[in-house]
């Protein structure tokens, strides 16, 4: 299906793996032309040459909390290009994890700093040109986390509801300018990040990855009737098509890729 977008620009921060470095794959394979963008500690430069082969690429180093660094992000893409007609955030961490009552002040402000404050950060440098220019494609990932929280990670989850918040207001005060906003809700994705989550759970049960995945899905994720990690094109192909011109109508929706892990039909 031709996603209508051929030569248009798209800028994606947490983009040096998983889901994030999937959807430039994709967006560069629609003939997009695709800044990556993510901390200068991480494997942005890698992800650059990976995906080099599938069209013009250039990774921007940079961090989401850092008011200077977004700046300087948006600074050079518009130098080198001009100014972007897409933005996917696909920056986050797990953040501060634990009881409620052991979670301290700077857990919960890391946390949303990074998840919420930094997809508030992007949007602001994001919108101008694109209103300016009457189109304009914004997807920000949320998670299943933002509408069937688990207790033991609360900060991330009410950042991730934050972000279902932003979406929908930003989507009503732009959508008329043809500036779309939606997002995307992944749940248990294989990513560096789940990964992690993983190999300390089998540390601490005495068995293996696999069989850390398959309890966790068990015991933390009975929604989820694939009965399986999902994989990060999966939710790529969710973004990309939002980002895509046959995406027209759709503003301030949300698109669960998540295996019906949400048992609820709201949110």
């Amino acid at each position: 299906m031709d996603l209508g977008i051929n030569g248009r620009i798209a800028l994606i921060s947490g983009a040096d793996s998983g889901m994030g470095k999937e959807t430039a794959r994709l967006l560069l394979e629609a003939g997009v032309r695709v800044a990556i963008t993510d901390r200068a500690d991480g494997t942005i430069e890698e992800a650059r040459a990976e995906l080099a082969s599938l069209g013009e690429v250039i990774a921007v180093t940079g961090d989401v909390t850092k008011a200077d660094d977004v700046t300087a992000i948006w600074r050079e893409v518009r130098e080198r290009w001009g100014d972007p007609d897409m933005y996917v955030n696909a920056a986050g961490v797990t953040g501060a994890t634990g009881d409620f009552l052991d979670v301290d002040d700077g857990g919960w402000w890391e946390t949303l700093d990074i998840n919420l404050m930094g997809a508030v950060r992007m949007c602001r440098e994001a919108i101008p040109a694109m209103r300016r220019r009457g189109w304009g494609r914004i997807v920000l990932f949320a998670s299943e986390d933002a509408v069937q929280p688990y207790v033991d990670e609360l900060p991330y989850c009410a950042s991730k509801a934050g972000i279902l918040s932003l979406a929908k207001g930003l989507s009503k005060a732009y959508g008329g300018d043809n500036v779309l906003v939606n997002t995307v809700s992944p749940a248990f994705i294989a990513t560096p990040m789940t990964d992690k989550m993983m190999r300390k759970r089998a540390e601490e049960k005495g068995v293996s990855f696999d069989e850390a995945i398959a309890s966790f899905l068990v015991e933390e994720r009975p929604g989820m009737e694939l009965k399986r990690r999902g994989k990060p094109e999966e939710v790529a192909a969710a973004v990309a098509f939002l980002c895509s011109e046959r995406a027209s109508f759709i503003n301030g929706a949300g698109i669960r890729v998540d295996s019906g892990s949400v048992f609820t039909i709201a949110g």
